[in-house]
């Protein structure tokens, strides 16, 4: 099955990018959460606005991409979540939180696609996480999860 990558997705490619997945995988994941959209040529068309709003959303230089790591990797970022008395949280904690939490630590807006988490964060304590800035840069980000 061909599709359009709406979205970056990490093991396929990233927004704009033409591939060819299993039915399954593209009709049963990818096009139902709006990653991906079916390939058609009028569809084809729109491959040059996706790639054109992907670039101005992505960091311009390498130069910029350093500054922006080390901004990030400077921050301590506290992120305030409800846990229990042994401290595990109740749900975990979400990308769009992770986002806020950096704002709110003076860091640069970031996109929260560009977030990776190993594991997902579900306990009061330091973690580490690591930021995506450009496809050559990525920062590590150290992650305190406060209760609230």
């Amino acid at each position: 099955m061909k599709l359009i990558l709406t979205q970056e997705v990490s093991s396929l490619g990233t927004p704009g990018d033409v591939v060819d997945v299993k039915d399954g995988y593209g009709r049963n994941y990818l096009v139902p959460r709006g990653l991906a959209i079916r390939w058609t040529r009028g569809a084809e068309k729109q491959i040059d606005s996706i790639k054109q709003a992907r670039s101005v959303r992505d960091v311009r230089d390498l130069g910029q991409a350093e500054e922006i790591k080390q901004q990030l990797e400077a921050l301590t970022v506290n992120v305030p979540a409800q846990a229990g008395r042994t401290g595990r949280l109740f749900g975990a904690v979400s990308m769009t939180e992770i986002v806020d939490a950096v704002k709110s630590a003076g860091g640069p807006d970031i996109d929260k696609r560009r977030i990776e988490v190993v594991n997902p964060i579900k306990a009061l304590g330091s973690h580490r996480i690591t930021v995506r800035v450009n496809d050559e840069v990525t920062a590590t980000v150290d992650l305190e999860v406060v209760a609230s």
